[in-house]
């Protein structure tokens, strides 16, 4: 049809979990708290790794990044939610928040996936390697982990939306989720995405998929390792490997949605799994199962609370 004019879609209608009032209430307190909760906990556990000496270790130091990195992926994608159960209206997003929601969720995500894998690698050099741990996990060494975290994160990021923001929009503008999943957004471009979704499958899929086998095939060869060590070296080592691959089990819900490549209206149900929930259970899992950092949060508390409750006595000269 000639002489047609088509405009580009400028926003996006979210769905959201739910359309009940009454269902959008209770997710509104539930995830307020488990927003505030996931805030505070990672910011303590950051905090307090940052001002104990003692704690400024490979495994601190990696555990403070992944506290960073919680707090920055909660910001993203929580937040928006929390404030779409008040909206009256439709809840919207603008293209342009949609593409920048897009490539901080990939890029906190793809880091925060290469950071599980270093941490893993730090736990088998600790427990596997114990002599020569201080000589492999060098201050060089877990910086550059991070450094090179932060770098794939970005790098995969940008090969996800190299051309994502010049797809043609012009038609279909409502997302059957509450955040920007780019698997549901290129399903709206008025263009064959086939090749699109390949791509999509090779790259977040299938890294995914290796990086979860990677952190399986690490612990399960830490536990192995474990069965030469006396009981009680053999009780921590396998509390420490329990407690991080709890918080690696996100990777299930994220190969199931992005290697299909398909629309299930259970996928929105499935992404809490990996943009919600491990963001709150890492403080919990990371504090209660780690004797040292229990010992200076307790710590840091009782100090905070001291110093909250001394009063200061100014006498007048005489």
């Amino acid at each position: 049809m000639e002489g047609v004019n088509y405009s580009r879609v400028s926003e996006f209608v979210l769905l959201g979990l739910t359309d009940s009032p009454e269902l959008q209430i209770f997710f509104f307190v539930m995830f307020s708290f488990f927003y505030l909760m996931t805030m505070l906990g990672n910011c303590l556990i950051f905090l307090t790794v940052l001002s104990t000496p003692h704690l400024h270790s490979p495994m601190h130091f990696l555990l403070s990044n992944l506290s960073l990195i919680d707090m920055c992926l909660s910001s993203f994608s929580t937040s928006k939610m929390i404030m779409d159960f008040l909206a009256q209206q439709h809840k919207t997003i603008s293209l342009e928040g949609c593409i920048s929601q897009i490539f901080f969720l990939h890029l906190v995500t793809g880091t925060e996936i290469v950071l599980l894998i270093s941490m893993s690698f730090d736990r088998y050099i600790a427990i596997c390697k114990p002599l020569h741990y201080s000589s492999i996990m060098s201050q060089r060494v877990f910086v550059g982990l991070v450094v090179t975290s932060w770098m794939v994160g970005f790098l995969h990021t940008v090969s996800q939306l190299a051309f994502t923001f010049y797809l043609p929009f012009y038609g279909p503008n409502v997302i059957d989720s509450f955040f920007c999943d780019l698997p549901l957004v290129i399903q709206l471009a008025c263009i064959d995405i086939y090749v699109l979704g390949i791509f999509m499958i090779s790259t977040s899929g299938v890294i995914a998929l290796i990086s979860f086998l990677l952190l399986l095939t690490s612990y399960i060869i830490v536990l192995v390792t474990v069965k030469d060590l006396s009981s009680t070296g053999s009780s921590k080592a396998f509390s420490t490997c329990t407690a991080h691959f709890i918080v690696v089990m996100f990777f299930g819900p994220c190969i199931f949605i992005y290697v299909p490549f398909t629309n299930f209206l259970v996928d929105k149900f499935l992404s809490l799994f990996y943009t919600i929930l491990p963001l709150f259970l890492n403080p919990l899992i990371y504090t209660l199962r780690n004797q040292e950092m229990k010992t200076a949060v307790k710590k840091k508390l009782s100090n905070q609370y001291l110093n909250r409750g001394k009063t200061t006595l100014i006498y007048p000269v005489q």
